[in-house]
């Protein structure tokens, strides 16, 4: 099963590789990470989306929680909450390709922010199933880069990750 943990840390360094360090010791993969200070410029929030199931996520959550650098956790996906994803996908047109790629990203809610001759750059941000799908409906051949930045995500309604 796919999890979400969302973690308040120190804002030191090295602090990410401790993190990361956990994972692999144990055999456990990561998904996707992101970092980023929080309004507090002593913490840093980061989130990890992992798979596991019951067992192991208990096992990575007590080991996290056991890391000096942790100040406080939870697993989003054992809450209701909201998960974004953003992307950067450029794309190769041509005038016969233009307009639909438009359209489409249109139907997306993406924003094409950069326009060269012979190419387009979309933005779009989503849950990362929407992405996917976008993805899917381009022709393969016609994608030059995708930059993802994994998921991140915020419980719903009075519950949070705060001190």
């Amino acid at each position: 099963m796919r999890h979400i943990i969302s973690i308040l840390i120190e804002n030191e360094s090295g602090a990410l590789s401790r993190v990361a360090g956990l994972f692999s010791a144990r055999g456990y993969n990561i998904e996707s990470l992101t970092v980023a200070p929080t309004e507090d410029t002593s913490l840093s929030r980061m989130t990890v989306v992992t798979y596991g199931n019951d067992t192991v996520i208990e096992q990575i959550t007590k080991q996290l929680n056991k890391l000096i650098d942790v100040v406080k956790l939870i697993d989003l996906a054992e809450t209701v909450h909201i998960e974004r994803e953003l992307m950067l996908l450029k794309v190769k047109t041509s005038p016969e390709t233009r307009e639909e790629i438009r359209r489409t990203t249109d139907i997306f809610r993406g924003k094409i922010i950069d326009v060269t001759a012979g190419s387009y750059v979309v933005e779009m941000t989503g849950p990362s199933d929407k992405l996917d799908a976008f993805i899917a409906t381009l022709d393969k051949a016609a994608i030059i880069e995708v930059v993802r930045s994994g998921a991140t995500g915020i419980s719903r309604g009075e519950l949070g990750l705060h001190l």
